[in-house]
């Protein structure tokens, strides 16, 4: 089993230095004032907000996220998410989970027994899945949302398919499936580096699910739910038209952490970045330059950035993570700067044994890694560990 996942709690109140290697460090203080941050966004905008667990997947930072309460629905990626969120409805603060994946046909059993719990609104963008919600018997109709691929090409129809209509169609004549509305989520929004692109990929978000309402009857009571990271640190720019039947929802889910593709996009500075992990440098190697760290694929994820490879060193401006194999992590230079480099360089920032500390490029894969998080303060001292949802 897991070392953290078996000690975490005993770490509390030592030194982050003084966690075993490689360790999923969070610094609270950052995460709370990102959630403010995007708090005070959608307030100022007037729009509704949906957090995505699918980052930390944890009860604490779900609860911090739902405003205790104010923010009253999340999206999940996996159904233990959801379960793992139950508590949070008998505490009076959670009533609904979008389950975040067009459903596939095997997950209904589970996600029928959850209904009694907590409202269940699935995904759909195929007509086959709505054959699947009127082959499995259940006691009502499936509350859905049909994804509208906005540029991603990763999920969901796009607004200028015809197959969008007979969906609607094939839904709206189902007695298996309540249409609640239209879901977009601009994934490739993280290819923009400035303001202006990201506030182009929220407006071709809402004109995406807007192409949809407007498959239907104009006082028709609708959902339309866009967002993702990078498209809500833009939110203030949202001045969308809307009609008056369609309530716009915004949603995000890696903004409590940010990571190094967060900070690429221009929209979010570095000392915004909430996790690091942490590892220990191994061995030194003068002849090349490098560092090993205990590291490496597993604990880090192969996930790039915009600038070169898998993670940056805090602290040591120019030193990332070049290359892994599966526990080892290669720490060095860019070429430019190497050629250019004394040999001693490695040896003089870094020394078998010490600490250091990495910022990632993405911050959902690498927590996705790890069986327990160390929560620290200002001084980076532990006062916290949360044990984050695994498996699906």
């Amino acid at each position: 089993m897991d070392y953290s996942l078996q000690n975490h709690d005993s770490y509390i109140g030592q030194s982050v230095t003084d966690l075993p290697t490689p360790a999923l460090v969070i610094s609270k203080r950052i995460v709370e004032r990102n959630i403010a941050q995007l708090n005070r966004d959608v307030d100022a905008v007037g729009v509704a907000f949906r957090p995505h667990v699918k980052t930390l997947k944890c009860l604490e930072i779900t609860r911090m996220m739902l405003r205790h309460g104010k923010n009253r629905k999340i999206i999940a990626s996996t159904i233990p998410e959801i379960e793992g969120a139950l508590p949070l409805v008998k505490e009076g603060l959670l009533d609904e989970a979008i389950y975040g994946l067009p459903i596939a046909p095997s997950k209904l059993p589970r996600l029928a027994a959850l209904r009694d719990q907590i409202r269940i609104v699935l995904l759909l963008d195929h007509d086959d899945q709505v054959t699947h919600l009127e082959s499995f018997a259940a006691s009502s109709p499936w509350d859905v949302l049909i994804k509208i691929d906005v540029g991603t090409r990763r999920a969901g129809i796009p607004a200028s398919s015809p197959r969008l209509a007979a969906l609607v169609a094939r839904v709206e004549s189902s007695s298996a499936a309540n249409l609640l509305g239209f879901y977009a989520h601009a994934t490739h929004s993280y290819a923009g580096r400035t303001q202006e692109a990201a506030e182009s990929y929220l407006s071709a978000e809402v004109e995406g699910v807007l192409a949809g309402a407007r498959l239907l009857p104009a006082d028709r009571p609708l959902l339309l739910s866009v967002g993702s990271t990078p498209t809500a640190h833009v939110v203030r720019s949202l001045r969308a038209a809307a009609p008056a039947n369609v309530t716009i929802e915004l949603h995000a889910g890696n903004f409590p952490c940010n990571d190094l593709q967060q900070v690429a996009t221009g929209l979010v500075a570095p000392d915004r970045q909430a996790l690091r992990l942490m590892a220990e440098v191994c061995s030194v190697y003068p002849e090349r330059n490098e560092v090993l760290v205990n590291a490496g694929t597993v604990a880090v994820s192969k996930e790039t950035h915009a600038q070169p490879g898998f993670g940056d060193v805090v602290g040591k401006p120019g030193w990332f993570v070049k290359w892994m194999s599966q526990e080892h992590g290669i720490v060095g230079v860019a070429d430019g700067v190497e050629a250019a480099a004394t040999v001693a360089v490695a040896e003089e920032e870094f020394k078998v044994g010490d600490k250091v500390m990495l910022h990632v490029a993405h911050a959902c894969i690498t927590a996705a890694n790890h069986h327990a998080f160390y929560v620290v303060d200002e001084q980076d001292v532990v006062r916290e560990t949360w044990v984050p949802w695994k498996g699906w």
